[in-house]
């Protein structure tokens, strides 16, 4: 499976975006997929991860304010920021996540999707 992440921008403190990965394969029903960040000058880190049944998994600091979806007819997943922070800004990536661990990955980086919080 091939993924392209998409829907980044510059957005308010308090405000909500929607971050879009695009998969492409055969494989998409029985993958379980990750969205992950990259603020500059830090490592890249686990934020949201969902299984192929639909079980959702979030880091403490996302959590209750993004929603993680997918949709395996559109071969998709979503990612729903509300109440952003100028924390959560970073580039935002999609991955394959590891069976033992969401904080692992199977899948090269792509290019990810800069999301901007100013305060």
């Amino acid at each position: 499976v091939q993924l392209q992440a998409s829907g980044g921008g510059l957005v308010q403190a308090g405000e909500s975006l929607t971050l879009s990965c695009a998969a492409s394969g055969s494989t998409f029903r029985r993958n379980d997929f990750g969205w992950y960040r990259q603020a500059p000058g830090q490592t890249r880190e686990w934020v949201a991860s969902i299984s192929s049944g639909g079980d959702t998994n979030y880091a403490d600091s996302v959590k209750g304010r993004f929603t993680i979806s997918r949709d395996n007819a559109k071969k998709t997943v979503s990612l729903q920021m509300s109440s952003l922070k100028p924390d959560d800004t970073a580039v935002y990536y999609c991955n394959v996540p590891t069976t033992y661990s969401p904080h692992y990955v199977t899948k090269p980086w792509g290019r990810g999707t800069q999301v901007t919080v100013s305060s």
